[in-house]
């Protein structure tokens, strides 16, 4: 990754041979991967001062959510303990462990620790709307590991009254195996280096993929007057495995307000190490997909069937290609297991709202 004056602005791969990479070829990939987007920094560094400079910072939460994953919340706490002291709470969200390690954790970093006795993502992060104590909630994966200017470089953005939302830019902590390198190649975390924002009163509702993550989200506290809580139908420790953050992002939209991608609040991903937890996690990306599909039709969002059609459109070459073994294809079991995930989404959906129903 490429940055200028510590922001963010590019990425290169290149092939190491014996260790090395050539000077001259990683300066020929660097200039020119990033020579439009240094000259737009530098013309508004001429211009005025950056937004940096300008802008308040809310007061915001920090929410972990987590669910036995000790190691990767030790981390991702310990990164966190970097940041600038803008009067900022970390928040951990204990989503039903089965051991008291997490609360150890906590413990030995001295951040604040709720409980939430039943599991699910979409639940614990609406706990933390409800816990938190000032008008910004940032929430960051348990697997990640926010850089030094993350948290301000989201809460920026919302002097803009119309912002319920913004992202920031995710980045392979490390690509040490093929598991690693795979995912990042067909399921990345980042939507690019260039700032993006997204408005309700222009943008199509469903189309809410390129926005970026719940990994590295923040979201005014009052979402919950405007649009609601998340949809604890959806998410992590539900049949439906994902797609409740763009269930949310949609849900901003169709209210007319806008969302915003900034990839200077710039966070680090630890992706899944071996081959069946990436196909786990791919068959739970289609499952997450066309579980949101299914619940945006249920609210009589009515394109919502087309736009899965736009997504087989793209998924179908994608198989193809794969078995014909085309160079570079995406290896078959990973398309297999997406595909079989987009089908049994809207099962998922529906079975997932009945243990709902019976839990509340």
């Amino acid at each position: 990754m490429l940055r200028w004056r510590r922001r963010p602005v590019g990425q290169v791969t290149l092939l190491v041979d014996g260790g090395n990479v050539a000077g001259t070829q990683l300066r020929d990939a660097v200039l020119n991967t990033v020579t439009d987007q240094l000259l737009g920094e530098l013309v508004a560094q001429y211009i005025g001062p950056t937004r940096d400079a300008i802008a308040q910072r809310p007061a915001a939460t920090i929410a972990v959510c987590t669910r036995d994953r000790p190691d990767d919340l030790d981390r991702c706490l310990t990164a966190l303990s970097f940041l600038p002291a803008d009067g900022q709470e970390v928040l951990v969200i204990d989503s039903a462990s089965r051991s008291e390690a997490t609360a150890r954790v906590c413990e030995a970093h001295g951040v604040r620790c709720v409980r939430e006795e039943i599991a699910g993502a979409d639940r614990a992060r609406n706990r933390a709307l409800l816990e938190a104590r000032t008008p910004i909630v940032a929430y960051s994966d348990d697997d990640a590991t926010p850089d030094p200017g993350w948290l301000r470089a989201l809460v920026r953005h919302f002097d803009d009254p119309r912002v319920l939302g913004v992202t920031g830019l995710t980045m392979p902590l490390e690509l040490e195996t093929e598991a690693q390198e795979w995912f990042e190649r067909s399921n990345t975390l980042g939507r690019g280096f260039v700032r993006r924002r997204f408005d309700g009163t222009t943008v199509h509702p469903l189309l809410v993929a390129r926005i970026g993550a719940s990994v590295n989200l923040a979201l005014r506290r009052d979402v919950l007057e405007i649009v609601g809580p998340f949809d604890e139908v959806l998410d992590g420790g539900t049949p439906t495995r994902s797609g409740g953050d763009h269930d949310m992002f949609a849900r901003i939209l169709s209210a007319g307000y806008t969302m915003v991608y900034e990839p200077d609040a710039l966070s680090w991903h630890r992706h899944r190490r071996e081959w069946p937890e990436l196909r786990r996690q791919i068959f739970g990306y289609g499952v997450g997909v066309y579980s949101f599909l299914t619940a945006q039709l249920m609210r009589r969002e009515f394109t919502a069937p087309l736009v899965a059609l736009g997504w087989l459109r793209v998924q179908l070459p994608t198989l193809v290609r794969s078995i014909l073994r085309r160079p570079g294809s995406m290896p078959l079991d990973l398309i297999a297991a997406e595909l079989a995930g987009c089908a049994v989404g809207p099962f998922a959906y529906f079975r997932s709202r009945r243990i709902t129903v019976r839990r509340s």
